[in-house]
């Protein structure tokens, strides 16, 4: 099917195409600006934004629909944007309020055009517990938030209760975090397999192991790096991080001298939350839990994402379901008290018997905490590449599975206490933490809400520097190539001394 755009009066390109894509298959859409002719065939959308005349000051919105020439919805909005013009920030406030009404018109047509509601309605960013941040920052009751959620961005029910959960929830680690408080995010960028919808950075650690010595000891140049900023500008870190690919895909000697290397340097006094993925079971030996359990990580994860075995060899693990609760319990025998375990609904293959099957094995484990991803089909990953050759869940039977990991998990005493969402998730849904009282991920919750600077070190690594008072963030990257992060190391600690040490923290 083809999608004709034509906008007058703004250039919200961006947004307009996100809606379109909530309602429309994205890989069997196109979406063209222009001008299609008289005698087309498909849907054309006109939106048109008039500026406010100097007597009422209101804009005002057209939204109108075709099909194959002949007109099926059209629609005028007023609106007004009541904001101070002598605050600094009215020109961006004004147009973010433009942006947002001529998005919810687009919405609004859109549905009544297809007869769809989306769960998360209008709202298509990562970050949707910022907005209940907002209101709750301006004294809104829990009820306004409810009906501004679901009267102006047209959220669900089920949807709104959660995303309230989620903030207050979280609300109560970010008020505990003080200013002068950092996140360390340290990436190790290599597996044992690279499964078939991962897009981060990870390079098959058979292949790359002639440069896990070499990626170590450059790591180790960053960290120290990172320690003297901290000491220079006295900041302390809050929570350590240490993801990937797969950190436990390291030999255990690697993994014991980064460990080490880690305490001697950077100062943990402070430190509320270490975290380390030890990931796939594969990747997991009593050697190497030791090695960690030694250190001062007191959070590791054991991802499954299935427990069913067909499904893991078709997502390239070479692991079973067996080997995961196998390593669970010998974590569980040598003292570690708090698991988190990652799944992912809608994997490729995957029913709805087959989900929840995988989520009462889980919850029988009784991990402290359990993430539960929704398939994202993304552009670096192998399955975007050949998606024609493997099944993907429909949005409906992957909405099932997401209620159903809410219902089973809550019913076992976990509670969501955080979430986002990605481009091209089946179903439009989302990523939600479930977790035991006083077991919430503190970096999880800081990453999301982006109320704190990371520092993020390694490979494809990104650091994000908060500044509160001008709500803005600013970011420097790492190289993601291996090879290349290990020629380039003194340019990736020149870039983020620069920034750094230009900026109060």
């Amino acid at each position: 099917m083809d999608i004709y755009i034509k906008l007058e009066g703004h250039e919200f390109r961006y947004e307009i195409e996100n809606i379109i894509k909530l309602f429309f298959d994205n890989g069997s859409t196109g979406i063209s600006y222009r001008d299609p002719g008289e005698d087309y065939r498909g849907i054309l959308l006109y939106s048109r934004l008039d500026a406010p005349s100097e007597n009422d000051g209101q804009y005002q919105v057209e939204t109108m629909i075709c099909v194959d020439g002949k007109k099926a919805f059209k629609d005028n909005h007023l609106f007004s944007v009541s904001l101070p013009k002598k605050d600094a920030n009215y020109v961006h406030e004004e147009r973010k309020i433009r942006k947002r009404e001529v998005k919810r018109q687009v919405y609004i047509a859109l549905s009544q055009f297809t007869g769809k509601k989306m769960p998360w309605g209008m709202l298509t960013g990562i970050r949707p517990a910022k907005i209940v941040h907002e209101l709750m920052d301006k004294g809104c009751s829990r009820e306004e938030i409810n009906s501004r959620l679901t009267q102006y961005y047209f959220v669900s029910d089920k949807k709104s209760k959660i995303l309230y959960d989620v903030a207050k929830k979280e609300r109560h680690i970010l008020e505990a975090s003080e200013r002068d408080m950092v996140g360390i995010y340290i990436g190790i960028p290599f597996c044992t397999t690279r499964c078939l919808y991962c897009s981060f950075t990870s390079n098959p650690v058979k292949k790359y192991e002639h440069m896990v010595a070499s990626y170590i000891q450059v790591l180790k140049k960053e960290i120290m790096s990172v320690g003297s900023i901290l000491d220079k500008k006295r900041l302390r870190i809050e929570s350590i991080y240490i993801g990937g690919g797969t950190p436990t895909s390291l030999e255990a000697s690697y993994l014991r001298e980064l460990l080490m290397y880690i305490e001697q340097v950077l100062d943990l006094k402070d430190i509320k939350e270490y975290t380390l993925e030890a990931g796939r079971p594969d990747s997991i030996t009593l050697e190497k839990l030791e090695a960690i359990k030694k250190s001062k990580v007191d959070r590791i994860s054991i991802n499954p994402q299935s427990m069913n075995d067909e499904i893991l060899r078709k997502i390239g693990r070479f692991h079973t379901s067996k080997d995961i609760v196998d390593a669970f319990k010998l974590a569980r025998s040598i003292g570690f008290d708090n698991i988190n375990m990652d799944v992912i609904a809608g994997l490729p293959g995957s029913k709805l018997e087959d989900f929840v099957k995988t989520m009462d094995e889980i919850g029988a484990l009784e991990p402290e905490s359990v993430t539960v991803h929704t398939m994202a089909i993304k552009r670096a990953s192998r399955l975007n590449e050949d998606k024609e050759n493997y099944s993907l869940t429909s949005g409906n039977e992957v909405s099932q599975m997401v209620d159903a990991a809410y219902d089973i998990l809550t019913k076992k005493g976990l509670e969501p206490y955080y979430l986002y969402r990605q481009k091209n998730m089946l179903g439009n849904l989302e990523n939600i933490g479930y977790s035991k009282a006083g077991y919430e991920s503190i970096y999880n919750v800081q990453i999301m809400e982006e109320k704190q600077s990371i520092i993020a070190l390694g490979a494809g690594a990104i650091t994000k520097v908060v500044f509160p008072e001008s709500n803005r963030i600013e970011r420097v990257s790492n190289v993601k190539n291996v090879e290349e992060y290990i020629a380039r190391i003194g340019e990736m600690i020149t870039r983020k001394n620069t920034l750094l040490f230009t900026c109060e923290l």
